[in-house]
């Protein structure tokens, strides 16, 4: 009977990879140099002494036309010397403004307000965010831009970690992951996530829904702010995979701060509707029917368990061919570890407890 319910699960799922894989590839219309938008990039600081400097160096050899870039750093009360940083980085860089955010209220606290703040100074027509602890290629924000034809109103981007040890490197496959979720359901027309420190909007859009101000407060406010763009009539969410956007981030240096990180997330996709628990909930049964491998052992449950392991690498091989990372096998078998571990425990963690502490803040969703 397990054998008969895993082989159920894992074929579900491994439908399911086939499918996200093809939206995923999906090709878009870019737009000529001559014609690129004038953009507006925002960075919200909260204590970030040690990750600041090296995000605004990346920034600041963005390859775009002066006349048409602004980056907006916000010190969102930093306590630290992000400020000092910030003011000595930008000293002599036009193209550079750092702003303190009043204090926030209602639907605009934490990120949410520092975001919103900047895009009430901002001059640019597309909003595009990443985060203190990233680093952008010198394309990202041409390449990000160059999406924003007639009538697209949010592009996503890939983020990647620096994987320089198993640690870090089954936090990047898992941020790849993903992401190539979130890039091939919404190319397909089920918007179910993204991810805040690669993303752009159009100003406009952003203010016909209200902004941080009117959307409901999470601890996700990326998502949130994507579900309500998504509303928009006549005007599309794309996710393009193109290696030229990629931003790399600092992953999280220990088992402490990555709950939070994976319990914050998990919060935040419990709006993600029908589709997104559908997506998540095949995962979980086919994570779940792993971890329970050993105990109804035989040697279909262990096939298939292999075979669940083997739809992850293909799923994961060409996405790292095409985005031009280098793929690490090691880092590869502590991802399978934990992911798998972490999609059957976390929904039951967020059932439980939906309390997140995040940048020196608490919560309760």
């Amino acid at each position: 009977m397990f054998e008969i319910l895993m082989l159920i699960a894992v074929s579900l799922y491994f439908a399911q990879l086939i499918i996200i894989s093809i939206g995923a590839k999906r090709k878009f219309i870019k737009l000529p140099d001559i014609d690129l938008p004038k953009i507006s990039i925002i960075v919200a600081a909260r204590n970030e002494e040690s990750n600041i400097l090296r995000c605004m160096e990346a920034l600041n050899a963005s390859i775009y036309d002066r006349d048409k870039i602004e980056v907006i750093i916000v010190n969102d009360s930093s306590s630290d010397k992000t400020g000092e940083i910030i003011e000595k980085f930008i000293a002599d860089k036009p193209m550079f403004r750092t702003i303190i955010p009043e204090q926030g209220r209602g639907s605009l606290q934490g990120k949410a307000n520092a975001i919103h703040r900047a895009i009430e100074v901002s001059t640019g027509d597309v909003i595009l965010t990443t985060d203190a602890d990233c680093a952008v290629k010198p394309t990202w924000a041409k390449t990000i831009a160059s999406y924003f034809t007639e009538n697209v109103a949010f592009v996503g981007g890939f983020t990647r970690q620096l994987d320089h040890r198993p640690f870090y490197g089954m936090q990047d496959i898992d941020f790849i992951a993903l992401l190539t979720v979130a890039s091939g359901t919404i190319n397909l027309g089920t918007t179910l996530s993204c991810i805040g420190n690669n993303m752009a909007y159009r100003k406009d859009c952003y203010n016909a829904v209200g902004g941080y101000e009117r959307i409901e407060y999470t601890v996700t406010e990326d998502f949130q702010l994507l579900m309500a763009l998504d509303s928009l009539k006549g005007y599309k969410i794309i996710y393009p995979m193109n290696s030229a956007s990629i931003v790399t981030s600092v992953p999280c240096k220990n088992i402490k701060e990555l709950y939070w990180q994976k319990k914050r997330w998990g919060v935040g996709g419990l709006k993600s509707g029908l589709s997104g628990y559908l997506v998540v909930g095949l995962a979980f049964l086919a994570s779940l029917s792993l971890i329970l491998t050993p105990l109804f052992y035989s040697g279909v449950s262990l096939y298939l368990a292999l075979f669940k392991i083997t739809c992850d690498l293909f799923f994961l091989l060409p996405v790292y061919s095409e985005l031009k990372i280098k793929f690490n096998l090691v880092n590869f078998l502590a991802f399978v570890v934990y992911f798998n571990l972490y999609v059957v425990f976390l929904p039951i963690l967020v059932f439980f407890s939906k309390r997140i502490e995040w940048k020196e803040r608490t919560y309760n969703s």
